[in-house]
């Protein structure tokens, strides 16, 4: 069975980097999701900043998005509001704001998935403000 997820920041690098700790676990994953990962712009913008003005990997990352892997989830000012109170919520982490659109992606769509390398911040959020969201690679 196919699941539908998110895909955040740092699983997109590991997949990418075969140098990257995580990139085993990521790979061995991926067949396991629906494609496409669903996404945020801010996910796609902190992807193409920690890549920097490195060719070969911002190749890549095109690459790998032109090849249906992601799709964007659109946001527009209705989400501004949820966004802002996730990153309130959890302020204390602090809560950046990709991981907020993820965050409310999440509810929003009622996906349960999220593809990430960040557990200690996935591990703590929550979906609808109970909802636990099932992390993929496990730790």
């Amino acid at each position: 069975m196919y699941v539908r997820a998110l895909a955040d920041t740092g699983a997109v690098l590991a997949c990418l980097d075969r140098r990257d700790p995580w990139h085993e676990r990521c790979r061995d994953v991926f067949d396991q999701f629906r494609l496409p990962l669903s996404t945020s712009s801010a996910v796609l913008t902190e992807l193409f900043h920690l890549l920097g003005d490195h060719v070969r990997e911002t190749d890549l990352a095109w690459a790998f998005i032109r090849s249906g892997a992601v799709t964007v989830l659109p946001l527009s000012d209705r989400d501004l509001p949820g966004i802002e109170a996730l990153m309130g919520k959890y302020r204390d982490r602090p809560m950046d704001f990709a991981d907020a659109t993820l965050v409310h992606l999440a509810h929003r769509e009622s996906l349960t998935t999220v593809f990430t390398v960040d557990h200690d911040d996935f591990e703590t959020y929550r979906v609808g403000g109970r909802k636990r969201l099932r992390i993929l690679p496990p730790r």
